[in-house]
């Protein structure tokens, strides 16, 4: 008779980075999985066409009943400090769409991330984050989309910092970049 695995304990910040479609998400989502008691999806993803409403269901039919998701596409800090607890762990989808959607609502990003890095200590429980790599292709050639490129790589920096754990995806593939035990 083979004993179960006991499961890894969580930090109480991970980053999990990687391309589109690297399967960063199906992992970040295994890591939460692999943590007793409930499940939090907090989605900040918004449905503004067809085809994102399909990845949005995608997303949902491969979870199971232990994930709650809560659908918050601007006030991140806020909906973190709600949705974590110790008998629950959190998963954040992803926080490259959560700066789209400041920069299309106008929300003065930089001060957001400021709220999103202070309300780290204080969480109740872990949190897992999902973003994509922006910094590895061409500089845009508008200036929008170099102030994403640019929030992006600022958050993704100032998050590691303070991250315990970070995770690059490629292909499917995790590579751990970061990892600090707690002592």
């Amino acid at each position: 008779m083979s004993v179960p695995p006991l499961p890894v304990s969580l930090a109480p910040v991970t980053l999990v980075l990687g391309g589109a479609r690297s399967g960063k998400s199906r992992h970040a989502e295994a890591l939460v999985e692999s943590q007793p008691g409930a499940c939090v999806y907090l989605a900040t993803a918004q449905a503004g066409d067809a085809e994102m409403t399909a990845r949005i269901a995608a997303h949902r039919a491969r979870r199971g009943e232990r994930w709650t998701t809560v659908e918050e596409p601007l006030d991140l800090a806020a909906a973190l400090g709600e949705a974590c607890g110790p008998d629950r762990a959190v998963l954040v989808d992803c926080l490259t769409l959560w700066l789209s959607n400041l920069l299309g609502a106008g929300r003065p990003v930089a001060a957001e991330c400021e709220e999103l890095l202070a309300a780290l200590p204080g969480l109740a429980g872990p949190v897992v984050f999902v973003s994509n790599e922006v910094g590895q292709g061409v500089v845009p050639d508008h200036a929008l989309a170099r102030a994403f490129v640019d929030h992006a790589g600022r958050l993704h920096q100032d998050l590691v910092a303070v991250a315990q754990r970070v995770i690059f995806i490629t292909a499917g593939l995790p590579r751990e970049l970061k990892s600090v035990s707690e002592t």
